[in-house]
């Protein structure tokens, strides 16, 4: 079942939470709703849900128009962020429980019911703990439980606010790795809020990144890492340094960088900010023709990556560099070392319109 979100506007009193929201998600999609706290993606995840209203516009699941309809008629599966699960049943009670609460005559025998649970108990991967009780798992456990009691009763559309924000690092990274693979394996339709920018580019297909109310960017993972329309978008998804210049008689000047923008058309002569990420950009201890001077500050080691601290010259900040631990290596790079850089890859922004330079 595909969602078709429609002009959807929210107001609280006066606030503006959600402002022309409109965006399609296709069968068997699962989407992020990214953005930083307060943008309004838990606003819109509950009026998707409906258990939330709409000061107007329209939510459509497929054809349907389920705008006025509440929660339980849209038929959805809600994954909240602290699980919600019941303390006093079992694991297997608890996936069982929408199962259970149906209406008489719509309801499953016992029988039905407990291959049910026991499916969705294989699914997760938990099976083996049918018997415990919430207290006695861990956090991603109680999560893999929260998601099966949502999928019970097979939903049309399943929703997970926040799903992985109460775990640590490494149980929020196998996390993702297997709701991507269990999403494939289900292929419901499915939209996850999330304020991680690495959760939303590793799990989703689609990722809808909002700010203030608004969508900034709709777009593959790829695409708006790498194809950002915004300076909000550029500055948001992943690390990026914002490098002070400006633009000549055609030319951008980034410190001693020249970058010829004929191409791109006639400029007009202005101050411009680059934005430029940290592994898109060369490092040497030997002058180029077309290079940034600056010194190292800081290194640190992270795995197969090095990070630095480098103070840039004529920048107002310091920018951060990656590089591998073989180049690092091989060019035996020291805290204080005099460095040159050259960007591989330039994003700019004027007038709100992307210009992107491959070097």
């Amino acid at each position: 079942m595909g969602i078709v979100v429609k002009n959807i506007n929210k107001q609280f009193g006066q606030f503006k939470a959600l402002q022309n929201i409109n965006f399609t998600i296709k069968q068997g999609e699962l989407a992020a709703l990214l953005g930083p706290s307060g943008c309004g993606k838990t606003t819109l995840l509950r009026i998707i849900a409906g258990l939330e209203s709409v000061s107007n516009g329209q939510i459509y699941f497929d054809s349907n128009d389920v705008t006025m309809l509440n929660a339980k008629q849209r038929d959805i599966g809600f994954v909240f962020q602290n699980y919600a699960l019941f303390r006093h049943m079992s694991v297997a009670d608890n996936v069982a429980f929408g199962l259970k609460m149906k209406p008489k005559a719509q309801r499953d025998d016992t029988n039905t019911i407990k291959a049910r649970v026991k499916e969705l108990l294989e699914l997760v991967k938990l099976d083996t703990l049918a018997d415990r009780y919430p207290d006695q798992l861990s956090g991603g456990q109680r999560q893999r439980i929260a998601l099966a009691r949502a999928l019970a009763t097979k939903p049309k559309v399943l929703l997970l606010d926040e799903p992985f924000s109460a775990l640590d690092a490494k149980v929020r990274k196998e996390l993702r790795r297997w709701l991507r693979d269990f999403h494939h394996e289900i292929n419901v339709t499915s939209i996850f809020v999330t304020h991680d920018q690495e959760e939303a580019l590793e799990v989703a297909d689609k990722i809808i990144l909002m700010n203030e109310g608004k969508i900034e960017q709709i777009d593959t993972p790829e695409q708006v890492y790498k194809q950002p329309k915004t300076a909000f978008v550029a500055h948001f998804l992943g690390d990026v340094n914002l490098i002070h210049g400006n633009i000549d008689s055609n030319r951008l000047y980034l410190g001693d960088f020249c970058k010829n923008m004929q191409s791109q058309g006639n400029w007009q002569d202005q101050a411009v900010v680059a934005y430029v990420r940290p592994h898109e950009i060369s490092v040497s201890k030997l002058a180029g023709d077309n290079s940034m001077g600056g010194k190292i500050i800081r290194l640190h080691t992270a795995g197969p990556t090095v990070f630095m601290e480098v103070s840039l010259n004529n920048q107002p900040k310091n920018i951060d560099v990656s590089i591998s631990y073989q180049d690092y290596q091989q060019n035996d790079f020291l805290i204080g070392d005099q460095i040159y850089l050259q960007p591989l890859l330039i994003n700019i922004f004027v007038q709100d319109q992307l210009f992107e330079f491959m070097i």
